[in-house]
This record gives structure tokens, sequence and C-alpha cells, in this order.
């Protein structure tokens, strides 16, 4: 199950960098998970500053 990002997000960045497969972009005024790409690893959750990042 891929990780979604809500709309709690400061857009930081912080999760971007964290991610092994490059699944994470700007998207429209956040970031955005590419479900198609999440290997649901979790990195980026534990590195977003407010939390908003869950398992959809």
């Amino acid at each position: 199950m891929a990780f979604c990002i809500g709309d709690s997000c400061i857009s930081c960045g912080s999760c971007e960098s964290q991610c092994p497969v490059s699944a994470i972009s700007m998207g429209d005024g956040k970031f955005e998970i590419d479900e198609n790409v999440c290997i649901s690893c979790g990195a980026c959750a534990g590195q977003c500053p407010v939390s908003a990042i869950t398992e959809a």
C-alpha cells in the first residue's frame, strides 16, 4: 500500500530527498507521491517534520 501526503504538507522537500525510488515530486502547492512508483518503505514518513505522510 502506497503512502500519501496530506494537506498539512508545508512543502519543505524533506520527503523528496529520502525516497529511494524517486516517487515524490512537487505537485499543485504540495508534494505528491506517485502510488505506481512508491514501494511503501516509509522513509518519507519518518522524515516529515509535520507528520503529513500516512499510509493510503
